[in-house]
């Protein structure tokens, strides 16, 4: 994950970013350590039924199709990923305190997308200014995002431990405190000085669009990625209706992530070609959603849940590493964009169609799920000679 040769910079340097961004990883991970297991929940207990819980969550996925391409387009065009980074963090704080008055399901829909629209590039517009910093001062990857998942962890252990205890309808304060932690935390952020080549106009970088070796690794993501839909929008819901207190509920989501947490801080160590890293995590979002659409005793589905380490984790090594190795540095951010937005395309249509699913067919839903992810497997399989060769129209 680390590119073959990279500018000296003062240690000092380095080390001062490296910080700033994991305290800003962990605090944007941990917000969605609150918000992915208890969001559903609250809204359930302030009484939105299952259809609208699956169109409400859809709102950021949507988001990430429609206006997070702009945003993280206008954000490098204008070398200010840092600014609109902390523009986001501070509009997302005061849009999910809003969100957190509300009762009525339209209302929460329009003020959660508009709260949406600034929230959800966060995640893009920070993975495009760590790859820059990759390149930079030559750190690598995972060592860095594994912060944002140690944070994932804590805020769900933590939202699971205060469930029992906290009225359901008051977990949105939870996840907005978390949200001003964010908002402060990205003050900090150092300014990232633009590279050789970066004060290129990007009008062409549409080009990334025609280019089939990014087109798979766009589709391949999207598609893995997208195989989560179902699981980040009923799993609380069903193990809730399964019996299982707030604090199992925290547990599972967060064995998950501690194998994601182990695969980010081994990965320099991997030596596998990033897109063997896409497929394996295709072939194991197959396993992992055909054996949860079963009806699992606790342990085994304790075991199933560290397979999160290779649906979400190895697929996530794998991308970035892809983009590393085929776009240009100055389009980074861009990429990362529209990367995020086709997997928001697949991650809102599976979202409003697991409302109906599960009303349906319950956790029959997680078939389709493991239908995406071997559809991901295929995309970069078919397109794995096309994304070893450096996009080079782009500038």
């Amino acid at each position: 994950m680390v590119p073959e040769t990279a500018p000296h910079i003062a240690p000092p340097v380095a080390r001062k970013f490296a910080q700033r961004l994991a305290m800003f990883y962990g605090t944007v991970f941990g917000s969605s350590g609150f918000y992915l297991p208890f969001f559903p929940v609250w809204l359930k207990a302030i009484g939105i039924d299952p259809a609208w819980i699956g169109i409400i969550l859809a709102v950021p996925s949507t988001t990430r199709f429609s206006t997070l391409p702009f945003i993280t387009a206008f954000a490098e065009r204008h070398h200010a990923l840092r600014q609109t980074m902390i523009v986001c963090a501070f509009l997302s704080m005061i849009g999910l305190a809003v969100v957190g008055t509300l009762r009525e399901p339209l209302a929460i829909l329009v003020v959660f997308a508009l709260t949406a629209v600034v929230w959800t590039p966060l995640t893009a517009l920070t993975d495009g200014y760590a790859l820059k910093g990759v390149v930079r001062f030559g750190f690598n990857y995972g060592p860095l995002r594994l912060w944002g998942s140690a944070a994932f962890v804590v805020g769900a252990l933590a939202c699971g431990l205060v469930v029992n205890w906290l009225d359901g309808a008051q977990l949105i304060w939870v996840i907005v405190g978390a949200t001003v932690l964010s908002a402060i935390v990205s003050l900090g952020l150092q300014p990232l000085v633009a590279s050789v080549g970066d004060g290129t106009v990007l009008s062409k970088a549409s080009a990334l669009l025609r280019d089939p070796g990014f087109l798979a690794i766009a589709g391949a993501t999207a598609l893995i990625q997208g195989s989560h839909a179902g699981y980040y929008t009923f799993a609380s819901i069903t193990w809730q209706a399964a019996g299982y207190d707030g604090l199992t509920i925290a547990g599972l989501w967060t064995l998950g992530v501690l194998a994601e947490i182990v695969l980010f801080a081994l990965s320099p160590r991997i030596t596998w070609a990033p897109a063997t890293l896409v497929i394996l995590g295709g072939l194991g979002a197959l396993l992992r959603w055909t054996l949860t659409a079963q009806t699992l005793p606790l342990p085994v589905l304790v075991v199933v849940q560290l397979l999160h380490g290779a649906t979400y984790g190895l697929t996530q090594l794998g991308t970035m590493g892809l983009l590393l190795q085929h776009v240009p540095q100055h389009v980074l951010a861009r990429a990362q964009g529209y990367v995020a937005a086709c997997t928001g395309l697949v991650m809102s249509s599976m979202a409003v169609m697991s409302g109906a699913v599960y009303a349906r067919y319950g956790e029959g839903l997680y078939y389709v799920m493991a239908a995406l992810g071997f559809a991901g497997t295929c995309v970069i399989w078919l397109g794995r000679k096309h994304v070893s060769e450096k996009l080079r129209d782009v500038a």
